[in-house]
């Protein structure tokens, strides 16, 4: 009898030894992106999964709907060590690393698996390699999904269609390039500030995935919802290496472990909401209207100048890769 419980003592004890160990930490997680959207909803499965497995030793606070500030401001509160993780549309990070821009070239990301397949991969890897150097950490990536435009003057049908209007674009070159090329005159805006911007009319319209655009309630202050399609929005998840350089090997793990297991579920709320919340704003009063493939072939001639521009700016192994992973082949 002593025997064995001898044994199972050392059995235990050793098991013990293989015990995670995890500090009392409470993380700051923040977003711009309203509750009840796909990022913020991953945002607190994570915040759960996170709770549950370090024993409520290390809590998560969700910051949506921009109560950080916006998303430039947060960035760089991430890199000082004042907040610890955010969200973030990752072809922004264009502006801090030049590569991030190849995933903000418009109606290239079409086949969702094939870019699940490359972001999961080697291409996500040789991204994310190069944010330590800025004073960040990537842990996944995760998705705000597909965007459409909407505008207060008129449906767009057409390429012309869009000559003369001012959209409030993304903060980065390659978005403010977009635009003028196709006739337009685009604001570059922080999110936070875009619905008044529209319920002013300082700007005509703007464009983000259905999901964001009811979430948001643009619907209110937005006449057209014209379906073109032209930008598949990866998120990344971000910490700030400050932050980051304080976690022992086990609290690494177990945040690296769960953003990966969230952006399975992730990215399948944003999916299956995308349909569902444009059948919404439609029954909401929106005139909502889909572009002719002959006229999404005719804007992505427009634009290519653009994507030419821009892709000479990034490494050129990542480019070939990109375009061979999701069988892109600009004619």
């Amino acid at each position: 009898m002593i025997k064995h419980l001898t044994v199972l003592a050392a059995l235990l004890a050793s098991s013990l030894s293989f015990a995670a160990e995890y500090n009392a930490h409470t993380i700051k997680f923040a977003a711009t992106s309203p509750k009840g959207t796909p990022p913020a909803i991953g945002m607190e499965l994570f915040a759960k999964k996170v709770n549950e497995r370090s024993g409520g030793k290390i809590k998560v606070r969700t910051f949506p709907n921009g109560v950080l500030g916006g998303d430039v401001q947060v960035l760089s509160s991430l890199q000082g060590g004042v907040v610890e993780m955010m969200t973030w549309n990752a072809g922004l990070m264009l502006n801090h690393v030049t590569d991030f821009g190849i995933l903000d070239f418009p109606f290239i990301y079409t086949d969702t698996a094939k870019v699940d397949a490359m972001l999961d991969g080697e291409v996500g890897k040789m991204l994310i390699d190069q944010l330590p150097a800025k004073n960040l950490v990537g842990l996944a990536f995760w998705e705000l999904g597909v965007r459409n435009l909407t505008n207060n003057v008129r449906p767009v049908q057409k390429m012309e269609d869009i000559a003369g209007l001012k959209i409030r674009a993304q903060q980065s070159p390659l978005f403010l390039d977009v635009w003028t090329a196709l006739g337009a005159n685009p604001t570059p805006l922080p999110f936070t500030e875009v619905h008044t911007a529209l319920e002013t009319h300082t700007v005509d319209g703007q464009e983000n995935p259905a999901a964001l655009i009811l979430a948001s309630r643009f619907n209110e202050v937005q006449k057209y919802l014209s379906l073109t399609h032209h930008n598949y929005n990866p998120q990344i998840v971000l910490i700030g290496k400050p932050f980051w350089d304080n976690l022992n090997a086990d609290e690494k793990a177990l945040l690296t472990e769960v953003a990966m297991e969230v952006r399975l579920e992730q990215r399948e709320i944003s999916r299956q909401a995308d349909s569902r919340t444009i059948a919404e704003l439609r029954s909401a009063g929106m005139q909502v209207n889909e572009l002719a493939p002959e006229e999404i072939a005719r804007i992505q001639q427009k634009i290519r100048p653009v994507i030419d521009k821009y892709a000479a700016q990034i490494n050129p192994e990542l480019v070939k890769k990109v375009y061979t992973a999701v069988d892109y082949h600009p004619q």
